[in-house]
């Protein structure tokens, strides 16, 4: 490719408008290099200053770098003016709060967000250092705020960061809520002329602390012998999950070393996302050293929580998702004390959750992808969960996932099957026994080229799949579901990756359980097979 005048004028101007001298330096590098004819420079400038980052789940997150398109002061000073103009023009004026985790460029980042808030009227209060992410939810719905912003990109890979955004009620964003900061966004002017104040006010540790100490109160049960491995993978949740641990009973808790203390390189995951192949290694080889009763990974920013469990022959593994989250929500609702409950889960998640809410009288609802929907299903939510790892055990409290929460959750169910003799895979079979075998499963294919997916999905809409009924999700979401009987097949492009995701699900009936199992095992492996030729670019 050649520099095109355009791409060149744009990058001068962003250069003369970005208030960082470093990002300044880096820009006018790259371009140098570009207007020098190097190839890879003229690509990476291409890329840097394609379009400006938007809001996705649940706000920005891009790799941290300079240019229009990444994640740096300028971009977020622009976003915070454009929050901030959104908020004003809704007669929002009263108290933000602004925290972060430990990834590069997050205190930065923080900082310039709280300055751009305290400059627009509003009154800012900043987290005392790197914390997770659903710290600032609990504040944000403690205090009333009108919104809170954390800087983080939770599980993603090193080189990137991202900007959070949570509502008055400590709920993610939703359209069309989204849309219009992205236009508020747009009328901001360049990122050095938008005024900046230092009158924002700490977060007391006390503050903080009320978290920690609501999480520790969850617990309905008493036992409390139980020994816990868990990582924080390199995060920002360690020090406060082994607190609320052990305010609420459960003392014996072993760190994975080498992932204890937060690192923005993450060097010992390949990737740090407990979902991902490999990631928990180094967990379930401590929980199998120390002989431990439960394993607990959190994600960076302490928002997810996957457990791992031993098997009956000794050996470790990671609970999927939806095994953690029908595992929790089961116990939430044998021991809730509100009236009419609801339970809620995704539309990609298994269906265990809606016989187990039926069975205990309480109300089921399903909602799209992501918490920003889920903590939105309804009044009287008392547990929701999506397959992803994301549990939310606390609703009245923190109004998004909590990983924490979660964990001291789990441990108050691990406890409480140990001093009874059993462990969470006995939990899981008469689940199965009281439920049907419900095994999950993911099909999931990664794209340079995004105009492939938008191709597979206008693909499955136009020449259905033969044998499954067919759904179309869409103007709703951009989403297909294929169902026949006892199986389920969800596909949609994801919305942080560049993947096509296919989500599978077999429901088999109980007579014998080891015999159904193989049997659901053996229709899961076919399925998948099917799904993948389905998907497969042709």
């Amino acid at each position: 490719m050649t520099l095109t005048p355009a791409l060149r004028d744009a990058t001068f101007r962003w250069i003369a408008d970005d208030p960082s001298p470093e990002t300044r330096a880096e820009l006018q590098g790259v371009l140098a290099r570009a207007m020098g004819g190097d190839a890879a420079a003229e690509a990476d400038l291409a890329d840097r200053m394609a379009g400006t980052l938007t809001f996705g789940t649940a706000g920005l997150r891009g790799p941290v770098r300079a240019g229009s398109n990444g994640m740096n002061r300028a971009v977020v000073i622009r976003a915070t003016a454009g929050l901030a103009a959104w908020l004003t023009a809704r007669g929002e004026t009263g108290t933000v709060f602004v925290g972060r985790d430990a990834r590069h460029g997050s205190e930065e980042f923080c900082t310039a967000a709280a300055s751009v808030l305290a400059a627009a009227g509003f009154t800012v209060r900043v987290l005392p250092g790197p914390l997770p992410t659903p710290v600032l939810a609990f504040l944000v719905r403690r205090h009333r705020a009108v919104a809170g912003v954390q800087i983080t990109a939770s599980h993603n890979p090193p080189a990137d960061n991202g900007y959070k955004l949570y509502l008055a009620g400590g709920g993610q964003i939703v359209p069309p809520a989204d849309r219009e900061i992205e236009a508020a966004i747009a009328r901001v002017p360049a990122a050095v002329s938008v005024p900046l104040s230092d009158d924002y006010l700490p977060v007391s540790d006390a503050e903080v602390d009320e978290y920690v100490e609501r999480v520790a109160s969850l617990p309905r049960g008493t036992a409390r012998d139980l020994r816990v491995a868990l990582t924080p993978m390199h995060g920002v949740g360690g020090q406060m999950a082994v607190d609320a641990l052990r305010r609420a009973g459960f003392t014996d808790v072993r760190v994975v070393r080498e992932q204890a203390v937060p690192d923005p390189d993450f060097p010992t995951v390949a990737f740090p996302n407990p979902e991902e192949p490999g990631a928990a290694d180094r967990l379930l080889e401590l929980a199998a050293a120390e002989d431990a009763d439960l394993a607990i990974a959190l994600d960076p920013d302490a928002d997810r929580c996957a457990l791992g469990v031993r098997e009956r022959d000794g050996s470790w593994r990671m609970l999927r998702g939806d095994e953690t989250g029908v595992l929790l929500g089961s116990l939430v609702l044998s021991t809730v004390d509100t009236p009419d409950p609801l339970v809620a889960t995704t539309i990609v998640s298994s269906s265990l959750l809606k016989s187990i809410a039926a069975a205990h009288g309480a109300r089921y609802a399903e909602t799209l992808t992501g918490f920003k929907w889920l903590v939105r299903a309804g009044d009287g939510l008392v547990f929701a969960y999506e397959e992803a790892l994301g549990n939310c055990v606390d609703p009245q409290h923190v109004n998004d996932k909590d990983g924490i929460s979660a964990a001291v959750v789990a441990c108050d169910l691990a406890a409480g099957l140990k001093a009874a003799g059993r462990t969470l895979p006995d939990a899981l079979d008469q689940l199965a026994l009281d439920h049907g075998l419900h095994l999950t499963d993911q099909v999931s294919l990664r794209f340079t080229d995004l105009s492939h997916i938008g191709a597979l999905m206008a693909r499955l809409r136009g020449d259905p799949p033969a044998g499954f009924a067919f759904e179309d999700l869409l103007p709703e979401a951009d989403v297909v579901r294929l169902t026949a009987d006892g199986v389920r097949v969800v596909v949609r492009p994801s919305g942080t990756e560049p993947k096509l995701k296919a989500y599978l699900e077999v429901v088999e009936p109980v007579d014998d359980l080891a015999d159904s199992r193989v049997r659901a095992e053996e229709r899961l492996a076919a399925l998948r097979a099917r799904v993948s030729e389905l998907l497969a670019p042709q």
